[in-house]
């Protein structure tokens, strides 16, 4: 046997090590678009009842979705913006409660945002407005050396699977959002 056949065979045989990392949900090319921010799970509002102490208060949006308020019990949070939670809350108020109830949300605290991969820093992350990728890389201190800087592989809260996009792209990163840096292999 020829060294090149040698060769050959020993490149083949190392083929099938770098078929483990495949792309759940299929590949982007354009960054993901931005969507606007609506209240999930895990995230806490402060809502205020102008006039009304006793309904003014922060709340949770509960793994339903849903966040209790004192006299109308549960309000349906999930996929709602902060404006549309507002005027939920004020005409459920007003059908036998208060006369005209003005009510204000605003999002106290967003859900965290999960770095995993090969950053120096992995973990776990309170979520910023204006936060992009190049940002996230930032808070977990850089990528390490092995990292393949290429591609980020990104989840949406809410998506069934990851998504590669180009690094080259950045854009904005979503409360909830799962962002995993791989490893290269040359």
């Amino acid at each position: 046997m020829t060294r090149a056949m040698v060769m050959m065979a020993a490149a083949l045989m190392m083929l099938p090590a770098c078929s483990g990392q495949r792309p759940v949900a299929g590949a982007g090319t354009a960054p993901p678009p931005a969507t606007a921010f609506t209240l999930s799970p895990g995230d806490k509002v402060k809502i205020a009842t102008y006039g009304e102490a006793s309904l003014t208060g922060d709340y949770e949006v509960s793994p339903a979705g849903t966040i209790a308020f004192p006299l109308i019990g549960d309000v349906k949070a999930a996929g709602l913006g902060p404006e549309a939670l507002s005027q939920a809350i004020q005409a459920r108020l007003k059908a036998g409660y208060l006369l005209e109830p003005k009510v204000s949300v605003q999002v106290a605290s967003y859900r965290p945002i999960y770095i995993l991969g090969e950053v120096k820093k992995p973990g776990e992350y309170p979520f910023t407005q204006g936060l992009t990728i190049r940002g996230a890389v930032a808070k977990a201190d850089g990528f390490t050396y092995r990292a393949n800087e290429k591609r980020v592989f990104l989840k949406r809260a809410g998506d069934a699977g990851e998504t590669i996009y180009p690094l080259s792209a950045d854009f904005p990163v979503l409360p909830g959002d799962t962002i995993r840096f791989a490893e290269r292999y040359f």
